[in-house]
């Protein structure tokens, strides 16, 4: 991509006051835009692109056979279950709650059942299990964080350590990330489905690991088939995406009209309010943007899609 062709996104970053844009293509950064100077060595929380980072960590803890396979029922981790009236919960797979097809009644947003109402609990864990189910285990996307916490109380049982601290042996020290702040549950567990605050330049340094399929400077730090198998979509979703869900990761595509609607396929880790690690194999390329002017009248513009797909395809014409 040549940069005068990165002309007009720029000035759309500038309109919108997007705090950070980085943009990686064959190996090279081709943007590397900051509303201010200092925000390329500021901490800031991505939301829930945290999702993302914890399906990373459990398919290493899988890879190292510390956490069982998907299709393992979650009783082994949570036995509680055995006493709740609705035997279908102990049908419940760690593959479900990757995919957020666990079924619990949820209403991630707002409500009696949400994310905001497990953060003001004592026991984010229980308050997640004790929820009614709405479906059958695996047979319906429903966002929610709270599968994300049940992963990472999951993952800080099986390994014996902190998820910051597996994290840190098993991701972020590989891949040169010694920056970071982790929000912790009441139980001192570091949270699933949001909280993560890192650098831009880091978020990059993720997403870049998933482009090249788990490998990083010849180390295979996540295997081959547990990328794709965490990457692929399992089942359609509406909200906050209308797209396809993965394990913890989005999934999606775009059409180029002049080469017979071709599709290009991608994924991508979403965090609220703009936050977004986006990987296009077929372009060799990572995007990261990071926001912070969100106004809760107005969905965040969607800058991959809107602005830098269109230059995508006219370069690729």
């Amino acid at each position: 991509m040549k940069s005068l062709e990165l002309k007009p996104l720029i000035r759309v970053l500038n309109e919108l006051e997007t705090r950070s844009c980085l943009i990686e293509q064959q190996g090279h950064r081709i943007m590397d835009y900051y509303r201010e100077p200092q925000i390329a060595n500021e901490l800031y929380k991505i939301n829930s692109c945290t999702k993302s980072v914890i399906s990373a960590l459990i398919s290493i803890a899988m890879d190292q056979q510390l956490v069982p396979q998907p299709e393992t029922p979650i009783f082994e981790f949570f036995p509680q279950l055995g006493k709740d009236n609705d035997a279908r919960k102990r049908d419940i797979t760690i593959e479900h709650l990757l995919t957020m097809s666990a079924g619990f009644n949820w209403t991630e947003f707002g409500g009696q059942n949400s994310f905001p109402t497990m953060s003001k609990t004592s026991d984010w864990v229980q308050f997640v299990l004790s929820q009614p189910l709405s479906d059958i285990p695996g047979t319906r996307m429903e966002y929610s964080s709270g599968c994300s916490q049940l992963l990472a109380t999951l993952l800080r049982s099986a390994s014996g350590q902190a998820v910051a601290e597996f994290a840190e042996k098993h991701l972020f020290q590989p891949l040169g990330i010694y920056k970071y702040h982790w929000e912790t549950d009441p139980q001192g567990t570091h949270t699933g489905g949001f909280g993560l605050h890192l650098r831009p330049l880091d978020m990059l340094k993720f997403g870049r690991l998933y482009l090249n399929q788990g490998s990083w400077e010849g180390r295979q730090i996540i295997q081959i088939e547990t990328v794709r198998y965490s990457t692929r979509p399992f089942l359609p979703a509406s909200k906050p995406q209308k797209a396809y869900y993965g394990c913890h990761w989005w999934t999606s595509s775009f059409s180029d009209e002049r080469k017979a609607g071709t599709k290009i396929d991608y994924f991508y880790a979403l965090g609220f309010g703009g936050q977004y690690i986006i990987v296009v194999p077929a372009y060799d390329m990572v995007v990261v943007l990071t926001a912070d002017k969100f106004k809760k009248k107005r969905t965040p513009v969607d800058i991959f899609r809107q602005y830098l797909v269109p230059l995508l395809l006219q370069e690729n014409a």
